[in-house]
């Protein structure tokens, strides 16, 4: 008779993906191989083909996932954001007063911005491919929305004062802080800058 036959333990244990973890794994690798041509090469000079061939997945499984290469661009954007978001809500415990969580989340903001190529992707590449409206509301669905929920918590009923307007003012300044930071400028000065307008906020509004 035949003994049987004595599987590795790993080959015993071992279960099928589901579909759902191929479809993630699949749209995960066309997503990273994406972002990193996008921002070697930038949106113009990057073809779908490159991709596919970069993520080791057939063209057509790209179009199955992605309208097409715009698409994909968005969806690169979105999951950019979504990471700038996750990182000031890791940075602001909720045993923060609103004031405190407001100038930390302001800083971590400028920090998750210098992730390389997040900055080209966000600020440059992104209004000039979707569309300047387009790119305002990807990040105010994100890194927007927390600031807006920040100055909503830190200042209260502050008199006067448009917080969504002032939301979306500080937000550029933000935004062109991120562009300073990535085109050279002394980082420390900048967090600094935007500390000290963050602090004069407050002040202005009693908080």
């Amino acid at each position: 008779m035949q003994e049987p036959k004595n599987d590795p333990p790993s080959a015993r244990t071992r279960t099928p993906r589901s579909n759902r973890e191929r479809t993630e794994a699949t749209r995960h690798a066309l997503l990273e191989a994406a972002r990193a041509l996008f921002v070697s090469k930038g949106y113009g000079d990057t073809s779908t083909p490159e991709v596919s061939v970069a993520a080791g997945i057939t063209r057509g499984a790209l179009y199955h996932h992605f309208v097409g290469k715009r698409d994909l661009f968005r969806q690169v954007l979105q999951r950019e954001s979504q990471s700038v978001r996750e990182d000031i809500v890791a940075a602001t415990p909720p045993d923060l007063s609103p004031q405190a969580a407001l100038t930390v989340g302001a800083q971590a903001y400028l920090r998750a911005m210098t992730v390389p190529g997040r900055t080209r992707l966000l600020l440059i590449d992104g209004p000039a491919v979707l569309g300047l409206s387009d790119a305002l509301a990807i990040d105010e669905a994100h890194a927007g929305d927390t600031l807006y929920e920040g100055l909503t918590a830190a200042l209260g009923d502050a008199p006067d004062v448009d917080i969504a307007a002032l939301a979306k003012l500080l937000s550029a300044a933000f935004d062109r802080a991120a562009l300073e930071i990535d085109a050279g400028a002394d980082a420390q000065r900048v967090r600094e800058a935007m500390g000290w307008l963050i602090e004069r906020v407050l002040v202005a509004s009693g908080g």
